[in-house]
């Protein structure tokens, strides 16, 4: 009774991936509480192992994605609709843009726009420049504009259209296991897809419990600045639980009406606060330091894309480049099948311009402005940045809000903004999820999403008792290498699809002139009849 009960609230009762995904993910949590030191060590000596013999792999498969979501949108293939022929968009290009942008990466954003650049003006990357001087912190946003640019969105991308495009145009399940049906056939119904699914769905949930750590830690930063609350993992754990239960209740609300307006909400309030630290920041510093950055990201993208360590075994590649593509594709699976929820009627084209281009200049203009402020602050006007950067990573973000105008306002507002984007990432995951764990139904139903939800939580949770910062940036890069196996071949499967589609479109093509042919053959020769016919 209960099963049916289940099945009638579901629409299609979960299966085999759910009761996987969730035995997994519980041992994780159980061994988190009874044993998090084991944990952390288990972990730590995982992380070694994998950068070690496959850090290079990282680099060559997030760069060849990038090259193959420019391929395949500049391509005759550009011109493929995510659904049916003429098919009109579900949301508008704002609206679409704002949910990407939110489910994406606001909440790294928020908390790396100052402390990522900071921490490689103390630090520069690969001993490229002395510590603390102008060629540091031109080091410190060209490296954030290059974390932060086209290689991590095109993770997302890759999964995302190959989503959308089983979805939408062939009108399959929204599963990842779906996106192999062109290399694999029948399998993908079988252990190898049920495999596939588990897989993304314990992904998936590391890579959202890995930015909720971050928010958290930033809210708690925030917290400590305006109302001196204390910095540690109790107010930590304190602040996740009340997150948790905000966006577990934001979840039991549609999409439409629930991640739509809170995202709209994000992007409302980014964009004011952007502005207003723009211009009661150093404008003329901020744009001339964005022109600067922009440039040499494009002028050195190859180099900083498979730049390894062999001959001094420093460990930098791995702790900032490895870890952003890790992360990145660790949230591919629901960023991507997010993004993909929303791109009904797009193109292709369309698709991957929007993905790779509009978000990627937004993190441009906020790395600019928050980070080029921080910078400024720093280099001319004495703020001791850098040292609050080095003492707290999260801290330097409210450090600078306390030398602008209405410094409390601007506090307050960015930990509303960081709680809205900490939301929105959480709600958005738990609807991935379900869709994930129901057989690929559009909208999963209410007690999938709540025990997504929870789950999300308790995972963070660990995660903060097993390490704070350390051990987000740890299970990110142990858990994306899977996935980012199964990625190439996903890439592989849908330029197969993509194929077999246009073959298809020739062969009827063809067929269409064939039989047109044929009937311009026939009149002809009736009416040479009818005229010979005609003649005395």
């Amino acid at each position: 009774m209960l099963k049916a009960r289940w099945g009638l609230l579901q629409g299609r009762g979960p299966g085999w991936v759910f009761y996987l995904s969730l035995l997994l993910l519980a041992s994780f949590v159980s061994m988190g509480v009874l044993a998090p030191d084991e944990l952390a060590y288990g972990a730590a000596q995982a992380l070694d192992f994998t950068t070690l013999h496959f850090g290079w792999l990282y680099l060559f498969a997030t760069t060849g994605f990038l090259v193959f979501c420019l391929g395949v949108a500049l391509s005759d293939y550009g011109r493929i609709r995510l659904g049916a022929e003429g098919e009109a968009p579900e949301f508008s290009y704002p609206a679409w843009l704002g949910m990407i942008f939110s489910a994406g990466m606001g909440v790294g954003l928020v908390f790396w726009g100052v402390a990522e650049p900071m921490t490689h003006y103390i630090e520069p990357p690969l001993g490229q420049a002395e510590a603390r001087t102008p060629d540091a912190a031109a080091l410190g946003l060209r490296y954030s504009l290059f974390h932060w640019g086209f290689h991590q969105w095109a993770n997302f991308a890759v999964v995302g259209l190959a989503i959308a495009y089983v979805r939408f145009r062939l009108q399959r399940p929204g599963l990842i296991s779906e996106t192999f049906r062109s290399s694999l056939g029948d399998r993908v119904d079988g252990p190898m897809g049920h495999g596939i699914n588990v897989l993304a769905v314990v992904s998936t949930v590391f890579g959202v419990a890995t930015t909720m750590g971050l928010g958290v830690i930033q809210i708690n930063s925030g917290l400590d600045a305006v109302a001196g609350t204390g910095f540690g993992t109790t107010q930590q754990l304190a602040i996740l639980g009340g997150v948790a239960l905000i966006f577990i209740l934001c979840s039991l609300t549609p999409l439409e009406s629930g991640v739509r307006h809170v995202s709209n909400a994000n992007m409302l309030l980014a964009a004011v606060l952007l502005v207003f630290v723009f211009f009661a920041g150093p404008s003329d510093f901020i744009t001339a330091a964005m022109t600067n950055a922009i440039g040499e990201y494009f002028s050195n993208m190859m180099g900083m894309s498979l730049v390894m360590t062999p001959y001094t075994g420093e460990d930098w590649v791995e702790r900032w480049t490895i870890f952003y593509w890790a992360w990145g594709l660790s949230w591919a699976p629901f960023v991507g099948t997010f993004i993909a929820r929303i791109s009904r009627g797009r193109t292709i084209r369309e698709f991957v311009f929007g993905v790779i281009g509009m978000p990627v200049l937004l993190s441009v203009v906020w790395f600019a402005t928050f980070g080029g402020s921080a910078l400024y602050l720093e280099m001319f006007e004495g703020v001791p940045v850098g040292d609050a950067v080095a003492a707290e990573i999260s801290a330097g973000l409210f450090l600078i809000l306390e030398h602008l105008p209405f410094a409390g306002i601007l506090a307050v507002l960015m930990l509303v903004l960081i709680v809205l984007f900490v939301i929105t990432s959480a709600n958005s995951a738990t609807f991935v999820l379900g869709m994930f764990t129901s057989r690929g139904v559009l909208v999963p139903g209410r007690p999938m999403r709540v025990i997504w939800g929870v789950v999300q939580t308790l995972v963070a949770g660990v995660l903060l008792l097993s390490g704070g910062l350390a051990a987000l940036q740890t299970i990110s890069i142990v858990a994306a290498f899977p996935f980012m196996v199964l990625m190439i071949f996903m890439a592989w499967s849908l330029l197969k699809a993509l194929r077999i589609e246009r073959r298809q479109t020739e062969l009827h093509e063809a067929l269409l002139r064939e039989r047109l042919q044929r009937m311009l053959e026939r009149n002809e020769a009736h009416e040479y009849h009818r005229d010979e016919a005609n003649q005395p």
